[in-house]
């Protein structure tokens, strides 16, 4: 394992995945081995070997995945990065492996919370650089505080410095479930505004795209989704 800041030089022909190590299930650091792991780390990994495509690994913040990707110092995103227009403009995405929304975790005697217009008074904790600041921006919510990861959001809330937490909702039912808060629950009465696709993310015109996605397809029907199951996300 390999940090971003840090990395040395590639063997030939290697790609280079990099994940961020707060987004649990999806990608995090295992403590026992110091090796990224998660959902997307698996889904990569079986993709990128279904590809017959060399890899190795470096732990990217989050907010620097796409930095580090265009700068070359990473070749592939594996996280809980959704697909967007905006980001549409400056990379390339493979084909979906997984679509899902955001959810919100509140205390739990407040509420009900339908939508995001329910949280447009309260103070709102989000990831910083995540699909889910834009929309609560274009819900309205005009007090929001953004942080490195959502573990560090639901800190917040547990310890009544936000009225909500907003982010992916696999995330937040995940770490709920390894660690439950009496203090909090996630809102089951919350629609979100939408599913988005969750992809593999390379440089735009990258020739391997082509591999990955064809790999994907390959996948889908069996390997991939025994993966998502194995780390509950359904």
């Amino acid at each position: 394992m390999v940090l971003a800041a840090c990395e040395p030089a590639r063997e030939k022909g290697t790609l280079r995945i990099g994940s961020s190590p707060t987004g649990v299930p999806f990608s995090f650091v295992d403590p026992a081995t110091n090796d990224l792991t998660g959902s997307m780390i698996d889904m990569a990994m079986a993709v990128t070997e279904a590809a017959s495509i060399p890899v190795d690994t470096a732990i990217t913040p989050f907010s620097a995945l796409i930095s580090s990707l265009l700068t070359h110092r990473i070749d592939l995103i594996a996280a809980a990065m959704l697909r967007t227009p905006e980001r549409e403009k400056i990379v390339a995405f493979s084909k979906p492996l997984y679509e899902y929304g955001g959810g919100l975790v509140v205390h739990r005697d407040a509420g009900p919370f339908a939508d995001l217009r329910a949280v447009r008074r309260l103070r709102v904790g989000a990831q910083v650089g995540t699909r889910f600041t834009d929309q609560l921006t274009e819900a309205g919510v005009a007090n929001v505080a953004t942080y490195e990861s959502l573990a560090d959001v639901m800190r917040d809330l547990d310890h009544g410095r936000l009225d909500a937490g907003y982010g992916d909702a696999p995330v937040l039912a995940y770490q709920l479930r390894v660690r439950p808060r009496e203090k909090l629950r996630l809102a089951a009465e919350f629609v979100s505004p939408g599913k988005e696709a969750l992809c593999l993310i390379m440089r735009r015109h990258d020739p391997a795209l082509a591999r990955i996605d064809a790999a994907i397809e390959r996948l889908r029907p069996a390997r991939l989704a025994q993966i998502r199951t194995q780390w509950g996300l359904t």
